[in-house]
């Protein structure tokens, strides 16, 4: 079996990138699962009810939200009509949306969850390492492996979630930083883990953003605002193989130009 987890979309050149390059790698890899995170797909910002549409139309069997979640007005409201979306678990469970996923393909069943860190982070959350134990232990007997993506800043956070959930989920990959690290690795009990899969979008850019209003607000300290970029679109993502007990075998980090 294998999955693509796709890292944070940005925008419309993320998008274009999704719509282009996902089918042929579901083709050419064989992937049975892809998953992306779509927090930042409306205009580096959140997301909405038809970019959802379109991101699972182009290929996407699932799409996971971040610390922007509540970012675009009425997503709030929509969120519930998405069976294939679900919001990071570790909010409050008062927040609309689904806390996890369950896909099933050719038998297999691949529960989906993500936690926010807590360190550098914004939201006010519940423990993502006790939200990660309560979801896999709730869920018992319904999954045959489990992504669990980490939307933390902290790499030692990351890292700790990873080692945390060795043996118990098939893959722990992070997100948020929109930047790759070079540090994908099996633990010892076959988790595949990765700190950050990387941003999908505009990288002749600072995190996805135009390079001169970024500069301009480090050097001034001035608010502007910050325009999603255009230049060298590439799709970052990270493919993990693993087999029928949902122990990985292999994992792999691609960057793909659009």
């Amino acid at each position: 079996m294998k999955l693509l987890f796709i890292g944070d979309i940005v925008g419309r050149p993320g998008r274009d990138a999704v719509a282009a390059l996902v089918p042929k790698l579901r083709a050419e890899r064989g992937l049975d699962f892809v998953i992306a995170n779509a927090e930042n797909c409306a205009a580096g910002a959140g997301i909405n009810g038809p970019l959802a549409k379109g991101l699972l139309e182009a290929g996407c069997d699932a799409l996971t939200l971040g610390d922007h979640v509540w970012d675009q007005k009425g997503w709030e409201h929509e969120i519930a009509q998405f069976e294939r979306v679900c919001r990071p678990a570790n909010l409050p469970a008062a927040c609309p949306g689904r806390p996890h996923l369950v896909l099933e393909k050719n038998g297999f069943r691949l529960l989906v969850f993500t936690v926010l860190g807590r360190n550098f982070m914004g939201p006010k959350v519940d423990c993502p390492f006790d939200t990660a134990e309560k979801l896999l232990a709730e869920n018992t007997g319904r999954f045959d492996g489990a992504l669990v993506e980490i939307h933390a800043e902290a790499t030692s956070e990351k890292q700790a979630m990873g080692w945390f959930l060795d043996g118990r989920a098939t893959a722990v990959l992070g997100t948020h930083t929109h930047v790759a690290t070079a540090d994908c690795s099996l633990l010892h009990r076959q988790t595949a883990f990765q700190c950050d899969v990387g941003m999908t979008g505009p990288h002749d850019s600072v995190l996805g953003r135009d390079t001169a209003a970024v500069i301009a607000r480090f050097r001034d300290g001035m608010p502007r605002r910050f325009e999603v970029a255009a230049g060298d679109v590439r799709l970052s993502g990270t493919i993990v193989e693993f087999d029928a007990a949902g122990r990985a075998s292999r994992i792999e980090w691609l960057s793909l130009s659009a």
